[in-house]
């Protein structure tokens, strides 16, 4: 009974096929870890993602995802990546492309319809922005919220708190208040003012 070919070489196999039936608009390919990874430009993601689900070889037919990436150092600081399954062939690809903070990317949403919650969700968590989208708004942040919470540059604690306030009868945000950052920590004991000594110390000390 003969083995089966290891991934690498039939990722190897697939990438040589994309390359040549999508000639020009993959900018380059990588196999590692048993994962093909090509890299496109924003105007030709579109054609890419259509060509990937349409063809025979690859029928990639299902988005997993559409994620993004903060390289605050980088002046197109943005990757913005696409996972796609093809469960008749089982393989995956993913599919990067950069962008920066004033560029659009052609949204998505005709080619797969779920890319429509990705999109939004890339747009309220880094600020990615996209054309053609049909309805690109926040998705998980609240009304009115400001930054973009996953980017490099935004606090890990926010700039703002949600409590109830049972006065008002709602909710109500306030500043974040790091009440912790002014405690007196010896690394010695959970208690708030406590000294390097701890009681019952002294006797070991004595000793």
């Amino acid at each position: 009974m003969s083995e089966a070919p290891p991934a690498s070489s039939a990722l190897t196999d697939l990438a040589g096929h994309i390359m040549g039936g999508a000639a020009g608009l993959v900018a380059s390919h990588a196999v590692a870890f048993d994962e093909l990874t090509m890299t496109a430009h924003a105007d030709t993601i579109i054609p890419l993602l259509t060509f990937l689900r349409d063809d025979p070889r690859c029928l990639f037919t299902t988005l997993v995802d559409i994620c993004g990436v903060d390289y605050p150092s980088r002046p197109k600081r943005f990757d913005l990546v696409y996972h796609l399954l093809s469960m008749r062939k089982n393989q995956r690809i993913r599919i990067k492309i950069e962008l920066d903070e004033e560029t659009p990317a052609p949204s998505a949403s005709g080619v797969f319809p779920v890319a429509d919650w990705y999109e939004r969700e890339a747009f309220d968590m880094y600020g990615i922005l996209f054309s053609g989208h049909p309805d690109l708004r926040r998705l998980l942040t609240d009304y009115g919220f400001e930054g973009y919470p996953l980017r490099k540059e935004f606090p890990l604690t926010g700039y703002v708190e949600v409590r109830y306030d049972p006065e008002q009868e709602r909710v109500v945000y306030e500043p974040v208040k790091l009440t912790a950052a002014y405690r007196n920590f010896d690394f010695l004991s959970p208690w708030e003012g406590m000294q390097s000594v701890i009681p019952g110390d002294e006797k070991a000390m004595k000793g």
